[in-house]
């Protein structure tokens, strides 16, 4: 036997002679009566055989010198060492071949291909180019997937020239291979091209060009291609219909979605998992969790990714409980789970009151050893930041040790962002670049989403420009908010500008930036380029320009923005609604409001409390109050949103009697230990002139944050309290709360109510050295008032000189006052000058400069200036009481 072995197999043969015998010893009684044409094609019907079977079969089949006389059983035993990924053995029974045929090399390229060998079966195929054999459309479309799989473009583009030179450019199978390529390679109108030169006439190349399109993320294409399918008698499969909904879902267009479900029940898909899955992931992202669940419920197979589609599906519905349910239910029936399934979990637990929760969701994946995937442990980083808890988060940072994951150092930067820790956001990022690792596109957003020093945000901005992550959209947005953040919305609107591909986030943010900053005829103006653009209009843009109207109390300008609106479809939308009630009101058209309001379908207390915001500003208390207690009457929730904008309504209106009713029903129902609403109650006793109760309230919180501290120290400062003020402050700081740029203005007027006048230049130094925050306008204004309270009137007059940023009217007018207080003429003038300059109809520039000369006596030059406002036209308008 072993004379025999060595006579028919050359010496290089992969099997050693020994293992050979015993595997026949093992089989020897089995063997006898074995048909190889009836094994093969029985086994294949079935199941595909284990690598033990096949490496026993092939011991027969080389005992009885079968392989070498038939080529059909050779390539039988070859597929079925390459459905084992034996690619090993099947090369070495390739090379053993004395004869090879087409199929031959197919099966070898194609095994290859299918165990991710790419480079081996581009190998094979140059192999067999040289070898004079003709490849067929099955060879062309297996070397074109492994170019696609191995992003090799160029070989690719090689192998199709080949395939139309060999008259095969009209074949589906490699047109689909050669579109496939394209769409992977982000060659998306390549891939078109190629689809569109001879119409496709198998549903397979259909559905490549399809998922191309989506992968390139051109959803609408993919739908017009869906239609051109129809229209042209071609019959979706499931693959078809699960790659339409997914474009439907992206582009959250649910009534096309519905229409593409009714072609999924009548094709008879709906059994289809992975068509269920997209069904319920389509309507769970586009707001009807209703009937996401239905579908759900009516799938007859769940798989992980169908119920991470549900549960996904009421995170972002906002159904945390719900989501934990059906997390709870999924291990009751011993589905497997996911990375993804846990991250949807974790951002369900992501909220103050699903602390426990979190910690379980916790515990769960420490046990299960998901914690060991990087992901699982981002998402734990930032479930904790959420939660307040961000101490918890470095925990797990430091875990991970010197990691070079940068996915990881982003979450950690974030968590950081989240609790505005900037001195530790600031850190971190330097730390990145000390241990040579590169910021992607979330540090850096990160990063600069808690930037408040423009100085600094400029050197960010330098490396974003030379890693040119500024092509990124997502980094150029978090750059120019962070400059309309420093009041610099001229660099602002540059990144704007040199975006090349702006989407309609980009466009919302900008907007947003200008209506927030008071340039509110610049958003509107963005809005109409926008427009132009034909950049699609989201519920979130129209809020932001209608945001922009309401700055502008331009009701002509609301009610176009609400024409363009209801064409769009969207004015039934909560968000849209609850902007224009928001606007009309303050355009002073509270009918319009209340009508806008009273068609909503859905209310939300966002909308309820501004409508009950605007009467009460309006001064309608008492019909705010009668639609507070109806709203009750009803059984809505009132939330602290609510509350908050009414305590806002009364300290805009200085009603404490309206403070202490709400401070009652607060009582009453147990809000008092939120700390919006804490610190609506401090600000609203605090305007009203009781800032003894205020402080009663600051002390029954908790935990107060940022806001109430700094509407406590304002609070003091703004009642002359200026030494209780800076003893707050103080005390802030040992609690380890970081001030911002409000807070300071309240300290620097409180060192200005107590002549503090050293203190003061310490705290001004300290925002940008110790916080990072550039001084603005206000803070200038409040050193000038202390150095002017201190009689130091050169002092502030050196010190405007030398700020880093143009003095604008209001510097220059509270110098003038500090003139006045003094009796310094001459440096009045001046001041007077400089505000008239900025602001020309400015009556109380006029009317202080007269004053101080009427106090030293000089009546003539007082006749002097009382003509002058008579001449430009200037009018003092009368003061007025409520008394």
């Amino acid at each position: 036997m072993s004379s025999l072995i060595h006579r028919t197999f050359p010496v290089k043969f992969s099997i050693p002679t020994t293992r050979l015998i015993s595997s026949l010893a093992i089989v020897e009684d089995d063997i006898t009566t074995f048909n190889p044409f009836s094994f093969f094609r029985d086994r294949t019907r079935t199941r595909d055989p284990t690598i033990k079977e096949t490496k026993t079969y092939h011991a027969y089949l080389f005992k009885t010198a079968l392989i070498q006389s038939d080529l059909v059983i050779g390539n039988t035993l070859a597929d079925c060492y390459c459905k084992c990924a034996a690619m090993g053995n099947a090369f070495h029974l390739f090379d053993e071949l004395s004869h090879l045929n087409l199929i031959s090399w197919n099966l070898l390229i194609s095994g290859y291909n299918q165990s991710s060998k790419f480079e081996d079966a581009w190998k094979m195929f140059c192999r067999m180019h040289s070898s004079g054999l003709t490849p067929n459309q099955f060879t062309y479309g297996s070397v074109l997937s492994a170019c696609t799989a191995s992003q090799a473009l160029f070989s690719g583009k090689q192998v199709y020239s080949l395939a139309i030179k060999k008259g095969f450019c009209s074949d589906g199978y490699v047109r689909t291979g050669m579109i496939d390529l394209f769409a992977k390679n982000c060659c998306f109108e390549d891939s078109l091209r190629v689809f569109q030169d001879v119409m496709c006439e198998n549903v397979v190349c259909w559905n490549a060009i399809i998922a191309g399109a989506i992968r390139n993320r051109e959803n609408f294409v993919a739908l017009d291609i869906f239609h051109q399918m129809l229209s042209g008698f071609f019959m979706p499969n499931s693959f078809t219909f699960s790659s339409v909904l997914t474009a439907c879902t992206a582009v959250g267009d649910l009534e096309m979605g519905r229409g593409v479900h009714g072609w999924v029940l009548k094709c008879g898909a709906g059994d289809d998992v992975f068509v269920g899955t997209a069904i319920v992931d389509l309507y769970a992202k586009c707001g009807d969790i209703d009937e996401a669940l239905k579908e759900f419920l009516w799938m007859p197979i769940h798989n992980v990714v169908s119920w991470t589609a549900i549960i996904s599906g009421f995170v972002q519905n906002e159904d945390y409980n719900s989501a934990l349910q059906f997390f709870k239910q999924m291990r009751e029936k011993r589905e497997a789970t996911n990375i993804y399934t846990i991250t949807s979990v974790l951002r369900a637990c992501a909220k103050p009151e699903m602390v426990r929760e979190a910690i379980q969701i916790h515990s769960w994946i420490l046990k299960t050893g998901f914690y060991s995937d990087s992901t699982v442990r981002d998402s734990l980083i930032n479930t904790y930041s959420k939660l307040g808890a961000v101490e918890m988060s470095e925990v797990l940072f430091r875990e991970t040790g010197n990691t070079k994951q940068v996915s990881t150092w982003a979450s950690m930067l974030s968590a950081f962002a989240q609790n505005q820790s900037f001195g530790r956001t600031i850190e971190i990022f330097r730390r990145m670049l000390e241990e040579g690792l590169s910021p992607d596109s979330v540090c850096c957003s990160s990063t600069l989403s808690i930037v408040g020093c423009l100085e600094l945000g400029r050197q960010i901005h330098c490396y974003i420009y030379k890693t040119g992550l500024i092509l990124d959209v997502s980094v150029a947005c978090a750059l120019f908010t962070m400059y309309s953040k420093c009041d610099s919305l001229e660099e602002s609107y540059d990144i704007f500008e040199v975006i090349s591909d702006k989407d309609e986030v980009s466009w919302t943010s900008m907007i947003s930036g200008f209506a927030e900053h008071g340039y509110a005829d610049w958003a509107f103006h963005l809005f109409q380029n926008m427009q132009l653009e034909e950049i699609r209009t989201s519920p979130m843009s129209l809020a932001a320009v209608l945001t922009a109207c309401s700055s502008l109390r331009s009701l002509q300008k609301g009610k176009e923005v609400h024409g363009y609106a209801l064409r769009m479809g969207v004015s039934a939308e909560t968000l849209v609604g609850g902007a224009l009630v928001t606007m009309y009101w303050k355009c002073g058209a509270l009918v319009s409001a209340r009508q806008v309001f009273n068609k909503m379908p859905k209310k939300d207390q966002v909308s309820v409390a501004s409508l009950l915001t605007g009467y009460a500003q309006n001064g309608f208390i008492e019909e705010a109050l009668l639609m507070f207690r109806s709203w009750l009457m009803v059984g809505l929730e009132i939330d602290c949103f609510m509350i908050s904008s009414l305590l806002s309504a009364a300290a805009t209106l200085t009603s404490s009697a309206l403070g202490i009713q709400l401070h009652s029903y607060i009582l009453k129902v147990g809000l008092y230990s939120d700390l919006s609403v804490g610190s609506s109650l401090v600000i609203t006793y605090s305007k009203c002139g009781s800032i003894d109760d205020a402080r009663k309230v600051f002390d029954r919180l908790e935990k107060p944050d940022l806001v109430t501290w700094t509407s406590m120290i304002v609070g003091y400062s703004q009642h002359g309290q200026g030494a209780e003020a800076l003893r707050l402050y103080k005390l802030m700081r040992k609690e380890g709360i970081v001030p911002d740029s409000v807070t300071f203005v309240g300290v620097l007027s409180a060192c200005s109510h107590s002549g503090l006048v050293e203190e003061g230049l310490f705290h001004l130094n300290s925002m940008t050295k110790d916080y990072g925050i550039e001084p603005g306008p206000h803070h200038y204004a409040c050193m000038v008032d202390l150095l002017g309270r201190s009689g130091r009137l050169r002092d502030a007059e050196r010190f405007i000189s030398d700020m880093p940023i143009k003095p604008d009217a209001l510097v220059w007018g509270t110098l003038l006052g500090a003139c006045r207080s003094h009796g310094d003429v001459e440096l009045g003038r001046l001041a007077a000058e400089k505000v008239l300059e900025l602001e020309p109809g400015d009556a109380g520039a006029y009317v202080s400069l007269s004053n101080i000369c009427a106090d030293q006596g000089n009546w003539e030059e007082v006749m002097k200036i009382r003509g002058l406002m008579k001449g430009t036209g200037v009018k003092k308008e009368p003061g007025w009481s409520s008394v």
